[in-house]
């Protein structure tokens, strides 16, 4: 899934950068794209149901170091994806590996995708980067970054970090317009043309997770709700699925083209979330959310939530997840989702 252009190195400068910028501008809108014709799916990987790998190591060669389930190794292509109401249900999160929530302006949220096991067609709405996710994919080895746009003071911050910034304009074939929804709702992401934008895109690597069998004890939980300023998640445990089905504000998340979204972990890891230097276009500061550092967590898993701690002691460094007397915490093999949820 590469093409014949050539490789784009991530750069190396960000530290620079981000002493050296002291404007700020408007988040951009992006390039209206063309409507397209929908691609044929990208091949998926298909293999007998997994056995369980050691909780303490990390997933062996033949399987997924996002979701301990067998896969081949493979490019990550992370994609920013809106989150309000007007724009679900949402397209292709089913296929995700891995799911970030994260803070934005005036409290609502928005998600970050991370494919590598699995492509769907496509998957969107895609909106603007936030300088967060240059530090939450910095534990990733030079991943692709699809966004729709960012504000104009980002922008050599995303260019100079260590990732493949794929903006409307460095990859026009790879986005479209869809006619069911009024802009910017409607920006939708062809992975495989994303990632054949982007040769040199790094592989999947342990990023931290462990995935075995659930450490003894945790608390027996139906569902969990987490709240943002002006969004909340709840997620209710469903033994037929052996998965959390998920609900925003109060209504079940369903995908398009996949259904509901049911992942097997769930992750709510506590962080600070302080102001940065950067507004939206309303005038609205955008938050700023630290996962490099160490803090508490909840790893819900198989109807039972567990009392966590988090490590990640640099921003090249996986996040780790331990028991609260310190042994690595497995999850469950499959989907993962970490919501970046404000202390307190």
């Amino acid at each position: 899934m590469t093409s014949e252009h050539g490789t784009r190195r991530p750069g190396r400068l960000l530290a620079a950068v981000l002493c050296a910028l002291t404007a700020a501008g408007l988040y951009g809108c992006s390039d209206p794209g063309r409507p397209e014709p929908t691609p044929s799916p990208a091949p998926a990987t298909t293999a007998p149901a997994p056995t369980t790998p050691a909780p303490t190591t990390a997933a062996p060669t033949g399987r997924s170091p996002f979701t301990g389930l067998p896969a081949r190794a493979a490019p990550v292509l992370a994609v920013k994806i809106d989150n309000v109401a007007p724009a679900r249900p949402h397209t292709g999160l089913g296929a995700a590996d891995l799911i970030y929530v994260e803070q934005v302006e005036a409290g609502q949220t928005r998600l970050l995708a991370v494919f590598s096991s699995r492509l769907p067609d496509r998957t969107g709405p895609v909106r603007s980067a936030r300088e967060s996710d240059i530090e939450l994919l910095s534990q990733f080895d030079a991943p692709a970054l699809a966004y729709s746009g960012s504000q104009t003071a980002l922008k050599p911050l995303l260019e100079a970090a260590p990732l493949h910034a794929l903006p409307p304009e460095e990859a026009p074939r790879a986005f479209v317009r869809g006619a069911s929804r009024p802009a910017p709702h409607n920006l939708y992401l062809l992975p495989g043309r994303a990632l054949a934008a982007a040769p040199g895109t790094g592989l999947a690597q342990d990023i931290g997770f462990r995935f075995g069998t659930a450490p003894e004890g945790g608390t027996p939980v139906r569902e969990r709700t987490v709240r943002y300023p002006a969004a909340r998640y709840t997620f209710t445990w469903s033994a037929p699925d052996k998965a959390w089905r998920v609900a925003m504000d109060g209504r079940p998340a369903v995908t398009t083209d996949a259904g509901p979204l049911k992942p097997a972990t769930v992750v709510v890891q506590y962080v600070d979330i302080r102001p940065s230097r950067f507004r939206d276009f309303l005038g609205s500061v955008s938050p700023y959310t630290e996962t490099v550092g160490s803090g508490t967590a909840l790893v819900l898993r198989e109807g039972r939530a567990h009392e966590a701690r988090w490590s990640r002691p640099t921003a090249t460094a996986g996040t780790a997840f331990t028991t609260p007397d310190g042994q690595p915490l497995a999850f469950a093999p499959g989907q993962v989702w970490v919501v970046l949820a404000p202390k307190g």
